[in-house]
C-alpha cells in the first residue's frame, strides 16, 4: 500500500485506541494506550520477489509473526508473537488490504491482525483469525513515525521456505502517487543542500492544493533547524511542520529526523493557532 512505500517505521493504532506493542518479554505482541515507547515503532521490511508483501520488526529486533497455536482452548483465534526465525517464512509476512483510511493486515492463510478487548485475558491481547462479529477488531491506522529515504528494502525469503502461497497476495489499493513516491524522494543535489516545497494550512488546518508550494534550499540536517528556517520563512511562530499522508491526503506532524541523502520534501506548516 501507499503508506508503507514511504514509511521505514510505522505505529499501528487500533479500534480500541490502543497500539500493537513488543511487550518487554521479547515474545508477546499486545496492546498499549502509550503510542510514545518504543516498544510501538515497528521497522517495514519489504520481501522480495513478493509485490506488496512485508514484514514488520519489533524494538527488539524480532519480527511479528502469524503463528499456528490456538489463543485458547476451544476458540479460532491464533497467537501472534515476535520470533526470530532461522528461516525467513510465510508466517512473518503481512499483506496491507485498504479499507477506507484504515488498513487490514493479512496473513498468508487469509486471516487478519486483530486486537481484543473484553475481560482478560482476551484484553489487549492480539490474534490472527476472520472475524465473524467485531469486524471494526481488525482495522489499523497506520501512523508513520519515519520516512523512507530510499526504494523500500527487500530481503530474499530463505531458499527452501515456502513460495506456493506467494500468489495469494494480490495488492488491493491503487498504484503509489508520483507527487509521493517521485517528487518527495528525488535528490536535490549535493552542496546546496537539499530542496523544501511547503504550504502553509489554515487555522483549520487546511492546506490548498491549487496554491503553488513556495521553496527554498536547506542546507541544515534537524527537525528542529528545519522548524526555524519555515519559521524565517513564514513569519510564523510555534509552528507544526507536517508531511501528507498519501493514503488520505491527511497531514502528520514530523517527530524523527529528516530523511537523509538531502532528498527533496514537501511539507505543510501547521500555525499554531490551527485547529488541525
Amino acid at each position: 500500500m501507499e503508506i508503507f512505500k514511504i514509511a521505514q517505521t510505522v505505529r499501528l493504532k487500533s479500534h480500541h485506541d490502543k497500539y500493537l506493542s513488543a511487550d518487554r518479554n521479547e515474545e508477546s505482541v499486545i496492546q498499549c494506550r502509550d503510542g510514545t515507547t518504543k516498544a510501538a515503532r515497528w521497522t517495514v521490511e519489504f520481501v522480495d520477489g513478493a509485490h506488496f508483501v512485508l514484514r514488520l520488526k519489533s524494538c527488539h529486533g524480532r519480527y511479528l509473526t502469524a503463528t499456528d497455536e490456538q489463543y485458547l482452548l476451544g476458540v479460532t483465534g491464533r497467537k501472534v508473537l515476535q520470533t526470530n526465525p532461522k528461516k525467513l517464512d510465510s508466517k512473518i509476512e503481512w499483506e496491507p488490504v485498504r479499507e477506507g483510511d484504515l488498513v487490514k493486515m493479512k496473513t498468508r492463510y487469509g486471516n487478519f491482525l486483530r486486537a481484543n478487548s473484553g475481560i482478560p485475558p482476551w484484553r489487549n491481547s492480539i490474534t490472527h483469525d476472520i472475524p465473524h462479529r467485531h469486524q471494526d477488531w481488525i482495522l489499523w491506522l497506520v501512523e508513520v513515525l519515519e520516512i523512507r529515504p530510499d526504494p523500500p528494502k527487500t530481503l530474499p525469503r530463505s531458499d527452501d521456505a515456502d513460495d506456493a502461497d506467494l500468489s495469494n497476495f494480490r495488492l488491493t489499493s491503487s498504484s503509489v502517487s508520483r507527487h509521493s513516491q517521485g517528487e518527495s524522494m528525488e535528490g536535490s543535489g549535493g552542496s546546496e543542500g537539499r530542496l523544501i516545497y511547503y504550504n502553509v494550512a489554515d487555522d483549520e488546518g487546511n492546506a490548498d492544493d491549487a496554491v503553488e508550494e513556495s521553496s527554498f534550499h536547506f542546507k541544515g540536517n534537524g527537525l528542529e533547524e528545519l522548524s526555524a528556517k519555515l519559521e524565517e520563512e513564514t513569519g510564523l511562530e510555534d509552528i507544526i511542520v507536517c508531511m501528507r499522508n498519501p493514503l488520505n491526503g491527511k497531514v502528520f506532524p514530523l517527530r524523527l529526523a529528516l530523511p537523509p541523502n538531502n532528498s527533496t520534501m514537501h511539507v505543510v506548516v501547521l500555525p499554531s493557532t490551527s485547529k488541525g
